[in-house]
């Protein structure tokens, strides 16, 4: 039912899906059986009943019964109390739940059971090498290719993390319960495992009481990574250098990352007034907290793996340097305490700090078990969320290294308060920000660095100093000095959380992801050497891809702002310098203004500049952007760019900026400078993309600065969602094509190379659908070796939210791109295509627009028959649902826009307009060349295929019935006209196809579409009467949770929200 899928075409066996299906249902009515009561039981039974049987008259095509049903249906919800009505609506969305959950799992399965898996790395290397690409052309195409999956906070998860986090146990579980050794008892056990976690689900709120701060939604990002990504990763680059290594005879370079990650959350500011400088400081810092404390984890797990003498004669030197330091500190610090006796000074001698006190968790684990706990273990996870353990103990007992390690990752992570303030509850560190004086800040200080001293000093007694004696567990010496680096690192991103006095020495501690790879490194060459290269693969292989994948920092951040904002914040500066207002220039002025401050090297903001606080939280980021740099931060995003002196504009704050910081620290900056990245995202915008670009890399400044700091890269960003919104589906797909190739083609014009930068939604109606269809219809030469995607809300945790689906879906993004580097898709074959393509857009563009933006009624009809003003009430994200103060459709969110229909099963931006496009081309006689264009034009092929999914998760009876019960008589009409309208759109879909009925080349699709049914229908007749109860009174809270809660379940059912 999810528009995620990659096997569109492939028929799957759903008898064991059934199974989990029939298994998770009955457990569930078990429990509520025991919750709510037989007689409530009955009723909801009944109500199934109903909604099964004028499904399957409806699925029969025996209307009249089935509307005679689903009337029946409707009277009974009407004659609900209340309390019924929330009971059912929570029975349902969690059954609903429970489907995808066992529809998740049975993917998994499927993938796991098949020898041949398609799209994978085995499958399309194989091809490629059969289809005439040498191996070696393979090889270098692979390692050279660059893509980057970037998560960002788009407000469409609507699920709490909580309830994520049991619905993960819940997949866990499924998967245990495959075991074919599984004895009765085990089995039984199992039983009684789903049956506290359903429990435990039914008895846990759905709804989120409070909005989520910025903070809460990068912390949900980097749990993803530390759930699932970090341990898909290893797994995902071993199945690519197996491949490689297979079908070239070389594996893919231990640190060559064909696939990296980067983020938007605590970054992306477009609207959004609660990330602000600070926010984005914090979130950056923490997102480096959180990767030391990873790798902390997986260094002390190889300290124990790696306990072998013999080495490389740089690692014996390394691990004697080391020793000796450790030596000399230690006699420093025995000259100022009292001296050791000789027994004592024996005893010291003949213990080592290589060897562990205590087995790491999992280290008694093989790293393959590292994504499903291996034996008879259920996968534990480390939910986040406990408490924050002091650093100081009261009673002023310690833990051992091991210990240390991993309590620390579990309970010493650091938290951000709402405001995005760093906390830590019990520690005595806990400060709030402004609110020291200077005899305060060092006197914290000082009472800090005692605290370390002791803890340190306490751990010194547990792990004693290691022998100086030779061939000593020489990995471990290493490895340990890689760790007491790797904790001081961590200290010292709490001490910049904190904003405390922070004086490390550069050597004691790790800044660049080169200097923790280089002793890795060199662990890995020595133990090679050695023959033990089945233990250099091992562990240490997957921890070295883990940093070269993740780096410092685990995921970038990306910056995000609107184009407006920096206009007004160079109003206010030519302003102060008596330069009339900036934004009253024309273009070329503002080029030539930008381009002579540009070559200049004077900073342009004065210090004492006094500015409105919008136009100082501007200015705030670009000096944040500074100070972290390149090392920490992604790309600089521009929203609705239309013009070169948007990118100029950012070019010159950042370059401000950076002068200024610069200036103050008395050094050059750490790290480069951001990228700038204009993202086209209107009709308009979008034509007029590749004029930009051309107009941009004319100018010399710029195009010598894009070969000299962005090693001749450009990056270019189109958006899916607002394009969409503005022009309807096809109009949006057709424009982005153009513009994709007219940037392509500015780019090649001056030899610069291009990064096209997808913002791809997760429904059909914002540009998502299944990526290896949606890469492989890009236009020839706009994939060549490098892309960068979004993956937004919900489809993060339905892509990446369990290890094995993140497998398979980073394979998916690498073969994707891979075939359409190498292979690249077919051009339209001859140029009357691009011509009925043309008008195809112009009819759909117009019978969209007119609809949308200049029937009257419309906005009046969209407020009646979709719950939007009530999407609100969710708290699912942290940004506005508009833009600016206003009513119109112009400026609502596309994600709000698309929720609403997409609740209603109506789902009109996704289709709206096609039907009228095809319907003309078709009636001037050019129906046999769209049946061509279909089969022979991928790109068309695409577009066509995903409108005919979505077409095939619309409902009109259902729609019907939203307008019946909510819509004003006056308006019902136009309700009726736009249900034509989707008839047309299915009808010429299927003509153009060759199919004879919707979804008939994913019957996967269409199966499970139909077995929700039952669950989903009386789902959206509950929401319409609780919006009929609630828009007689909308102060009534339970009203509102009821309706809630058939959002989620709505939700649930259709498997996606905006």
């Amino acid at each position: 039912m999810t528009d995620t899928t990659d096997d569109i075409a492939e028929e799957i066996s759903f008898q064991s899906y059934d199974d989990d299906c029939k298994l998770l249902g009955n457990l569930l009515n078990d429990v509520l059986q025991r919750e709510v009561g037989g007689q409530f039981m009955e009723k909801l039974e009944r109500t199934r009943l109903l909604a099964q049987s004028a499904s399957n008259m409806r699925l029969s095509g025996i209307e009249d019964m089935a509307e005679l049903l689903e009337k029946q249906l409707a009277s009974e919800i009407s004659q609900m109390t209340l309390e019924e009505a929330l009971t059912l609506a929570r029975a349902f969305s969690h059954y609903l739940t429970l489907m995808g959950i066992a529809e998740t799992h049975h993917r998994v399965r499927k993938g796991r059971s098949v020898t041949h898996l398609s799209k994978s790395c085995d499958d399309i290397f194989s091809q490629l090498v059969q289809g005439g690409i040498s191996p070696n052309d393979l090889y270098n195409t692979v390692c050279k290719q660059e893509v980057e999956i970037v998560l960002t906070a788009h407000p469409t998860q609507i699920n709490r993390r909580t309830l994520q986090y049991k619905h993960i146990r819940i997949a866990h579980l499924l998967e245990y319960n495959d075991r074919p050794d599984l004895g009765h008892e085990d089995r039984e056990m199992l039983i009684e495992d789903l049956v506290r976690e359903i429990t435990s689900i039914w008895q846990t709120d759905e709804l989120r009481r409070h909005k989520p701060t910025p903070v809460d939604e990068a912390r949900a990002g980097l749990n993803i990574v530390e759930q699932s990504l970090w341990k898909a990763v290893p797994h995902y680059l071993r199945r690519v250098s197996n491949a490689l290594k297979k079908h070239t005879g070389k594996p893919l370079p231990l640190t060559c990352t064909p696939i990296k990650f980067g983020s938007w959350m605590g970054g992306d500011r477009d609207g959004n007034p609660n990330v602000t400088s600070k926010v984005t400081r914090d979130v950056s810092l923490l997102s480096r907290w959180m990767a030391i404390d990873l790798y902390i984890r997986e260094v002390d797990s190889l300290r124990f793996e790696l306990s072998m003498n013999q080495c490389s004669d740089r690692l014996s030197r390394m691990a004697h340097e080391i020793l000796e330091k450790e030596t000399s500190s230690n006699d420093l610090h025995e000259s100022r305490n009292q001296p050791l006796s000789r027994n004592q000074f024996k005893l010291h001698g003949q213990q080592t700090s290589s060897l562990p006190t205590q087995l790491p968790a999992r280290a008694d684990l093989p790293a393959c078990t590292d994504y499903n706990d291996g034996g008879s273990q259920y996968p534990k996870l480390e939910l986040p969320g406990t408490d924050y353990m002091p650093l100081t103990r009261q009673d002023g007992q310690g833990c051992s290294s091991s210990e240390e390690s991993s309590k620390d990752s579990n309970h010493n992570r650091p938290k951000l308060s709402a405001n995005g303030s760093f906390n830590s509850n019990g520690s005595q560190l806990a400060v709030t920000r402004g609110s020291f004086s200077s005899s305060q800040l060092l006197a914290q200080r000082k009472l800090f660095a005692e605290s370390q001293i002791g803890r340190s000093s306490f751990h010194k007694l547990l792990e004693p100093s290691s022998s100086l004696r030779p061939g000593i567990a020489p990995y471990r010496i290493v490895l340990g000095d890689v760790k007491e680096k790797l904790m001081k690192t961590r200290r010292r991103l709490e001490l910049l959380l904190e904003d405390l006095p922070c004086e490390y020495d550069p050597w004691d501690y790790y800044e660049t992801t080169d200097q923790l790879l280089g002793p890795l490194l060199l662990c890995y060459d020595s133990l090679q050497s050695c023959g033990a290269g089945i233990l250099a693969d091992g562990r240490l292989a997957d921890l070295i891809r883990r940093v070269a994948t993740f780096g410092m920092v685990l995921m970038k951040l990306d910056l995000r702002q609107e184009s407006g904002r920096h206009a007004e914040t160079l109003d206010a500066i030519t302003r102060y310098l008596d330069m009339d207002t900036y934004s009253e220039w024309d273009e070329e002025k503002k080029l030539e203004f930008l381009t002579k401050e540009l070559k200049g090297k004077r900073p342009l903001v004065p210090p004492t500049i006094e500015v409105a606080p919008d136009v100082k939280e501007v200015l705030d980021t670009f000096r944040v952007a500074a100070e972290l740099g390149s090392d920490s931060l992604g790309a600089y995003v521009i929203s609705m760019a239309s013009n070169a002196s948007d990118v100029l504009a950012v070019e010159l704050l950042q370059k401000d900026a950076r002068l200024a910081v610069s200036g103050e620290l008395g050094r050059p900056c750490p790290g480069g400078t951001l990228r700038v990245v204009p993202l086209f995202e209107t009709v308009k915008d979008l034509r007029g993309a590749g004029s930009v670009i051309r107009k941009l890399l004319s100018i010399d400044w710029y195009r010598e600065h894009i070969i000299k700091n962005h090693n001749g890269h450009q990056e270019v960003m189109v958006g899916y969602s607002d394009s969409g919104k503005d022009a309807g589906r096809f109009t949006a797909a057709w424009e982005l094509y153009k513009a994709q190739g007219d940037v392509v083609a500015a780019c090649n014009e001056f030899g610069i190379k291009v990064t096209l930068f997808h913002g791809r939604g997760g429904s059909i109606g914002r540009g998502g659908g299944p990526t290896y269809l949606a890469i492989q219809s890009q236009p020839p030469g706009s994939v060549m070796g490098t892309l960068r995607s979004t993956e937004q809300g919900e489809m993060v945790q339905a892509k990446f939210g369990l290890p094995q689906t993140a497998i398979r879906q980073l394979e998916i993004y690498t073969t994707a791109v891979l075939l359409a580097t190498l292979r690249p898709p077919q051009q339209p074959r001859e140029q009357k295509w691009c011509n009925l393509m043309e008008e195809i857009s112009k009819i759909s563009c117009q019978k969209y627009r007119s609809t949308v933006y200049e029937n009257p009624d419309f906005l009046a009809y969209f407020h009646e028959a979709t719950p939007q003003a009530e999407l609100g009430f969710l708290n699912i994200g942290s940004r506005p649902t508009r833009r600016k103060a206003s009513t119109g459709i112009g400026h609502l969110r596309a994600i709000p826009w698309v929720f609403a229909w997409t609740q209603t099963r109506f789902v009109l931006p996704a289709w709206l307009g096609v039907g009228a496009g095809l319907k003309g081309v078709c009636e001037k006689g050019h129906t046999e060349d769209l049946k061509a264009m279909y089969k022979e034009w991928p790109f068309f092929q695409s577009t066509i295929d995903l409108i005919e999914m979505v077409l095939g998760k619309a409902d009109n009876p259902i729609a019907k019935h939203y307008d019946e019960v909510l819509v004003s008589e006056s308006r019902r009409e136009l309700g009726a006209e736009l249900r034509r309208e989707l008839m047309i759109a299915e009808k010429h879909v299927l003509v153009v196809s060759g199919h004879e009925k919707l979804s008939e080349n994913n019957r996967s699709l269409r199966r499970l579409i139909e077995s929700r049914l039952p669950y989903l229908n009386p789902m959206n007749m509950l929401q319409v009467e609780v919006l009929k109860r609630l828009r007689r009174d909308d102060d009534n809270t339970k009203l509102r949770d009821a309706l809630l809660i058939t959002i989620n379940g709505i939700a649930a059912g259709m498997r996606n929200t905006g």
